[in-house]
């Protein structure tokens, strides 16, 4: 079934954000994924977080691949670019995009299925280069466009709607982050929009590769007793690691946060934020005690959530390439390619 645009029903007193845009300027085409779908919850998660961060949708970049998830791209910004791939190739893709356009915030949109089946390659090299792209796994266990098999992310014994049991180990695309470098983890529940909001607008203002892996049930195949993906599931067993939120960049908002109990901080829009000290032997910057943290919850039955990882200072794929400030798609044609005579000019000087 086509998206179908939303209708237009004027709305008094909409807020409106520092750009002079309201919520509604972030929404994109109605959703015809089924009702309930958790991947609809991220989507208003994404609307929000876009919103509150002030962006232009002109300066936005949305990408996909193929499944259920992909449809997610129409559904937010609207007026922003858009590129629906071929099935796992979405962070290639996204690579070139950043490579000639830094200015523009990437946004990409998979599946378990598409991520860590067939693109699993793509996205561990998007990782290891660490391509700015704000990359979220929305990630029920299944492939719901093919009728519900397994992905590669079911769990050893979760149960499919027939019964059958997944025999083999999943692929979790953190600890895979973790292994090859990744500079910004994160884990959410599509039910949590507290907690999603703050997370993907911290993953938007990473000045590198932010994946935010989303647990989102499907209502159709996975969301039964026995699924390790249900909302069920997943309201029963989750762990949140970080209190998340996020500060723009502004003036410095400085308060003392005690080791016990929660210390109330004015933002500077009037808005009340309530800060609680994690746990203290969680270090989201060291990333060995944070694969022994996740693998030792996991062997608890526990999903941990909140920003799980993060490195600002590592160097991203420009600064790693020493490309331009200006962007590629910027810079005129006679100064990309001066034709042949600059091109046996510099030859000369290896010869």
């Amino acid at each position: 079934m086509p998206s179908i645009t939303k209708p237009i029903v004027p709305l008094l007193d909409l807020p409106r954000n520092a750009v002079g845009l309201t919520v509604r300027d972030y929404e994109g085409t109605m959703s015809t994924l089924c009702a309930g779908c958790g991947h609809d919850s991220i989507t208003a998660s994404l609307v929000q977080a876009l919103w509150e961060l002030d962006l232009q949708p002109h300066m936005i970049a949305k990408l996909s691949g193929i499944g259920c998830s992909s449809k997610t791209t129409a559904y937010f910004a609207g007026t922003a670019h858009g590129f629906n791939s071929v099935h796992g190739r979405m962070a290639a893709i996204a690579t070139g995009a950043a490579a000639a356009n830094r200015d523009l915030l990437y946004v990409g949109v998979s599946g378990d299925g598409d991520s860590l089946s067939i693109g699993l390659g793509q996205l561990m090299h998007a990782m290891r280069r660490n391509v700015r792209l704000m990359y979220i796994i929305e990630n029920n266990g299944v492939y719901g466009l093919t009728k519900g098999q397994f992905s590669a992310s079911a769990d050893v014994g979760a149960l499919l709607k027939g019964g059958q049991k997944n025999l083999y180990a999943p692929i979790d695309p953190v600890q895979v982050g973790l292994a090859i470098g990744a500079t910004f983890l994160a884990r959410s529940f599509s039910g949590d929009k507290q907690q999603l909001v703050p997370v993907l607008k911290a993953a938007a203002m990473h000045r590198g590769f932010a994946l935010v892996d989303v647990l989102s049930p499907c209502v159709t195949f996975n969301d039964h007793e026995g699924s390790t993906k249900s909302y069920r599931y997943m309201r029963e067993h989750e762990v949140q690691a970080t209190e998340a939120d996020f500060i723009p960049h502004r003036t410095a908002v400085t308060a003392s946060i005690p080791v016990d109990g929660v210390q109330t901080v004015a933002m500077h829009d009037g808005s009340e934020l309530h800060f609680r000290n994690v746990p203290a032997d969680y270090d989201p910057t060291d990333r060995v005690s944070v694969m022994h943290y996740l693998q030792e919850r996991r062997d608890a039955g526990e999903v941990v959530t909140g920003i799980l990882y993060v490195d600002e200072d590592a160097p991203n794929l420009h600064e790693l390439g020493n490309t331009t400030e200006t962007p590629l798609v910027k810079v005129p044609y006679e100064a990309l390619c001066p034709g042949s005579r600059a091109l046996a000019a510099v030859q000369r000087q290896w010869t």
